[in-house]
């Protein structure tokens, strides 16, 4: 008889996608991918939207390539849960149908979506209401949106499903709204018991298709027979939630040490695509000064509170490849670390979520104006480009690290670096050497591992968070990195240099065209 469970883990990011079996022998886990496909956006005359029915289809080919690889092992899969980026939805009508494609969280409608809901209420009230840090994004700011363009599609919306909810429902059949996705939205209440109603009434804002919200790792139901068949797949796996925002899961997964869970003396940081940095708390904290500040309190798994904020991450050196392929000069993120790690130190500096580095292309212009802006050289070389880009991060990584401190009242002595961000070494050196402490490293696949073994507590394999963490701690080798001085790459790089630079950078934060 197999001894080992599988659980698959599909995870969805703004730039690809991936099934993953996470395999769990009791005492500890490993991954195996079975699909990786690419995320695009897709431009339409009504806006920027995700391919939704083309995701479908690459989660339904990894279904299949996961079933045919857990055969080869003898490993059941048992469950399967999809978690994605944030506050992105559909609109689901009475008979079943998708209302639409859905937009995507860089539709140039959201800005002045949010704008007119401040101009309403203000932003004191909206962080009052949510708790969640006013990001033009949010799913608040989208329905704004979408009640200005297309109001009729909201009074025939039955149920809003966001994007995790939405494939789980094309998995399953049945319709749930997840916690840790839910409370991107900016449309739950701070304690996250109920629906911020009122807020949505003092907005005018339609909310009948806002239901019932449940807890990562519930079962949601089963795999519909017809894609169990086609999958070969003998039993029909249960479909659980996971924390299906992928920070959500990526957190769960911090290998986190039973001394410092006790003292809750550590920081962390989700790092990809976007960059989620911040504590882990019991209570939120919805006060002027964490609004001030630019704090969310987001949902986690087991209850907790992640109280954190967004940064832009390495969608920058994304951006900046991509600018430069479309120049006719390819190079692989490997290349351009390479170059990076070569270039002049402290060169240029940006503000990471300046507005203009938010849509995507003409990173290359977007680096030249604010440099010119700000009085800077402007970044010319793809190692010129990225070393200003991971300098900011780190520099901001600090900036933020010191602004969670302040309003939480602790102190962390580590910070945990989690995703597929933790595998660029001179980014972490840099953060290092940026927040004057260690960083422990890893793992690089945290969201899946997340993903995967909250399904394991939704099936009973799994007692709850902390075992979780448990598992992970004993099933990878994490790397920690210490402050050096005495960098060997560059020795004016070091903590030092990266404090000389703090005010130059604190005064290129809200600067730029």
């Amino acid at each position: 008889m197999p001894t080992d469970q599988g659980f698959l883990a599909f995870d969805l990011g703004a730039e690809s996608g991936r099934a993953m079996i996470v395999r769990f022998d009791g005492q500890t886990a490993s991954l195996e991918e079975a699909h990786r496909f690419p995320n695009r956006l897709v431009e339409l005359p009504s806006g920027t939207h995700w391919n939704t029915t083309g995701l479908w289809l690459e989660l339904v080919e990894g279904l299949g390539k996961a079933t045919d690889l857990a055969k080869q092992t003898d490993t059941p899969i048992v469950a399967l849960g999809v978690d994605t980026w944030g506050v992105d939805f559909g609109l689901i009508g009475g008979q079943g149908e998708l209302l639409g494609l859905p937009h995507a969280y860089r539709d140039a409608r959201n800005a002045p979506a949010m704008q007119r809901a401040i101009d309403r209420i203000g932003e004191a009230a909206l962080y009052a209401g949510s708790g969640i840090q006013l990001l033009n994004f949010n799913t608040l700011f989208q329905v704004e949106a979408q009640q200005h363009a297309e109001p009729r599609s909201l009074e025939l919306a039955e149920r809003l499903l966001f994007m995790p909810d939405l494939l789980h429902y094309f998995f399953s059949g049945e319709q749930a709204n997840e916690l840790t996705i839910a409370s991107t939205s900016a449309m739950l209440k701070p304690d996250a018991t109920s629906w911020a109603s009122d807020l949505l009434d003092r907005l005018a804002l339609p909310h009948h298709f806002l239901k019932d919200v449940i807890p990562a790792g519930s079962r949601i139901g089963t795999l519909r027979p017809a894609l169990a068949e086609a999958a070969g797949l003998g039993d029909a796996p249960a479909v659980v939630a996971p924390g299906s925002h992928d920070t959500a899961s990526a957190i769960a997964a911090v290998p986190l040490s039973p001394e410092h869970a006790a003292t809750g003396d550590w920081a962390y940081l989700s790092s990809g695509t976007w960059s989620l940095l911040g504590m882990e708390l019991d209570e939120p904290i919805v006060t002027d000064a964490a609004r001030a500040a630019g704090f969310t309190n987001e949902r986690g798994v087991g209850g907790k509170v992640r109280f954190l904020t967004n940064i832009a991450g390495l969608w920058l050196v994304q951006q900046v490849r991509a600018g430069f392929a479309a120049a006719g000069q390819t190079l692989s993120y490997a290349e351009l670390t390479e170059q990076a790690e070569a270039s002049e130190p402290f060169r240029t500096l940006i503000d990471p979520n300046h507005a203009s580095f938010a849509a995507p292309g003409g990173s290359l212009e977007k680096l030249k104006a604010f440099g010119d802006a700000t009085g800077q050289p402007a970044p010319e070389t793809p190692g010129q480009c990225v070393r200003c880009c991971l300098e900011t991060l780190a520099l901001e990584y600090a900036h933020a690290l010191q602004a969670v401190e302040a309003v939480t009242g602790r102190h962390a002595v580590v910070l945990h670096i989690v995703g597929g961000g933790g595998q660029n070494g001179l980014l972490n050196r840099m953060t290092a050497n940026a927040i004057h402490r260690p960083v422990v490293v890893g793992p690089f696949e945290a969201t899946a591992l997340g993903n995967g073994l909250t399904q394991a507590i939704g099936t009973g394999a799994l007692a709850g968070l902390d075992e979780l963490r448990a598992v992970v701690r004993h099933s990878f080798e994490l790397e920690t990195v210490e402050p050096d001085p005495t960098d060997p790459t560059d020795p004016t790089t070091g903590p030092e240099a990266f404090a000389a630079q703090a005010d130059r950078y604190a005064a290129l934060r809200g600067a730029g065209p």
